[in-house]
C-alpha cells in the first residue's frame, strides 16, 4: 500500500541528499522515480536538485499554478515520486500528491522544510504534517550540540533577523540551523 510520506528537518540536515540517495535506491531495482521541485527554488539552476555534498540530479519543475496530477499524467508512467523542498509547494499541490497515492497506489516521499526562519510553517509542510501517514524529522546539530530546529536568518553582518519575507533563498550564507535556545539567545544578544 502507498503512503504519502514527509521527510523534514532544519537547513543543513541532508534532506536533499537524503532524497536524491532514495531516488537512486529506487532506480537501482529497475524503478522510475518522478523528482520534481518547486519553481521558487532557484539556487542551484531551475531543474537540478544539489546536495552540499555534491550529489544532484535533474527534476522537472512544478510551478505554484500547475496541478501536479495533470503533470504527473503528461510525464508518463512512474513507480514513485520524490519531491525535494516540498515547503514550497502549494497547499493544494500537496493534496493532489494525496491523491495520487489514494488513486494510483503510488507512493510520493517529500522532502523539505517545516519552519521559516520565524518558526513559522510553511503553508506546504503545513498541509504535508495532515496528510502525511508518516512523519519523519531528519536531525541536524545546533554548533551547541543540541538538536538543531530553527532555520535562523542571517544579514549580512552575520545578525540573526527576525522580520522579512517568509521566502529568501539562500544556502550557508543566509541561514543557519540552531536550537531554539541558541537562536532566543542571540537574538537577545543583539538588541
Amino acid at each position: 500500500m502507498a503512503k504519502l510520506y514527509f521527510k523534514f528537518g532544519a537547513m543543513g540536515s541532508s534532506k536533499s541528499a537524503q532524497a536524491l540517495i532514495t531516488k537512486f535506491n529506487y532506480e537501482e531495482l529497475g524503478m522510475s522515480v518522478w523528482l520534481i521541485k518547486p519553481s521558487i527554488d532557484t539556487r542551484d539552476g531551475a531543474d537540478i536538485v544539489r546536495s552540499r555534498i555534491g550529489l544532484e540530479a535533474h527534476a522537472q519543475i512544478i510551478t505554484p499554478e500547475q496541478d501536479i496530477t495533470e503533470e504527473y499524467h503528461k510525464a508518463g508512467k512512474h513507480d514513485v515520486i520524490i519531491a525535494d523542498e516540498a515547503q514550497f509547494l502549494t497547499p493544494a499541490q500537496i493534496e493532489q500528491l494525496r491523491d495520487l497515492v489514494d488513486d494510483e497506489d503510488l507512493p510520493v516521499l517529500c522532502f523539505g522544510l517545516r519552519t521559516d526562519f520565524q518558526t513559522h510553517m510553511f503553508p506546504g509542510s503545513q498541509r504535508l504534517m495532515e496528510l502525511s501517514d508518516s512523519l519523519t524529522e531528519i536531525k541536524t546539530v545546533c554548533a551547541c550540540g543540541r538538536k538543531a530546529t530553527v532555520n535562523a536568518r542571517l544579514d549580512g553582518q552575520g545578525r540573526v533577523v527576525t522580520t522579512g519575507d517568509q521566502v529568501l533563498l539562500g544556502g550557508n550564507d543566509s541561514y543557519i540551523a540552531m536550537c531554539h535556545k541558541c537562536w532566543k539567545q542571540r537574538i537577545r544578544e543583539q538588541r
